[in-house]
């Protein structure tokens, strides 16, 4: 479990009786859940289980049907919008930029809450934007129009426009998507120093179940827009769970590196005794 070393604000995210819906059925049914500060949550569970719902929700595009989202004990849906960005960074999924704008620009805009009245852009706001180019990799592709990379270089610049936010807490939705294996661990590895130097309070949505395992300090599961399970990813992850939650046959054992949980499936292929295609 990482250690925080660095001096964010403590703040207190959580969900009360939260109710989500995009039509009559709820997508997240009367959850709660507290996130653990200065730590990396990642939350897991099945397409359309609800857990990018749930992220939508805590970064107030949702509004809830029932119950409420806190922050540091005050609905974030009640709160004026600057003043939750800068306390909390968003990166969703499939984000999309206006037409012809540089990635210098676009990672620029993650200053915006930072900015007001008696507050214009200065040389705090050069350095932010920098050491996020720099710690994403993407300093090489600063003149770039977003539309002329790649997915992969697209989704690193968005990871940058979030750090460069410098918030103390960030929520992601599938940061990973698009990223070829080396670049997920070196976004996820980012992440981690970020968690661990300034002990920036992080929430992730992975599909990647090992992954998650590997870089989460406390792991929620998710089954049917409720909780199935949360947790340090040890006590966690399990047969049962996978299958509870997933609908996969697997065998659970330890990463022979980090020790944490690795999930094996097994599918009809993969058995003692192949079952035949149908």
């Amino acid at each position: 479990m990482n250690e925080p070393q660095g001096g964010a604000a403590t703040h207190r995210l959580e969900t009360q009786g939260l109710v989500l819906s995009y039509g009559d059925a709820p997508v997240v049914d009367d959850l709660s859940v507290a996130i653990p500060d200065g730590r990396i949550t990642v939350i897991v569970g099945a397409n359309g289980c609800g857990k990018s719902t749930l992220l939508r929700g805590m970064a107030r595009l949702v509004t809830p049907v029932r119950g409420a989202v806190l922050l540091d004990g005050k609905s974030v849906h009640h709160t004026p919008s600057k003043e939750v960005a800068r306390v909390l960074g968003l990166l969703p999924q499939a984000p999309v930029a206006p037409e012809g704008i540089t990635v210098t620009d676009l990672v620029g805009r993650g200053r915006y809450p930072h900015q007001g009245w008696f507050r214009h852009w200065g040389t705090a706001d050069d350095e932010a934007v920098a050491h996020a180019l720099a710690g994403t990799g993407t300093t090489e592709l600063a003149d770039r129009r977003i539309e002329d990379m790649s997915g992969g270089q697209r989704q690193r610049v968005w990871i940058a426009m979030a750090l460069a936010q410098e918030t103390d807490l960030l929520l992601l939705d599938e940061p990973t998507t698009y990223l070829d294996l080396a670049h997920q661990i070196d976004v996820l590895d980012l992440l981690t120093d970020l968690n661990r130097q300034r002990g920036t309070t992080i929430v992730v949505v992975m599909h990647d179940l090992n992954l998650a395992c590997r870089y989460a300090d406390h792991m929620i599961a998710m089954a049917g827009g409720a909780v199935a399970a949360q947790g340090a990813p040890s006590a966690v992850v399990t047969t049962e769970l996978v299958q509870q939650v997933f609908g996969l046959e697997s065998l659970v054992v330890a990463d022979p590196v980090s020790r944490t949980p690795t999930v094996v499936p097994i599918g009809r292929h993969h058995c003692a005794d192949p079952v035949p295609a149908r």
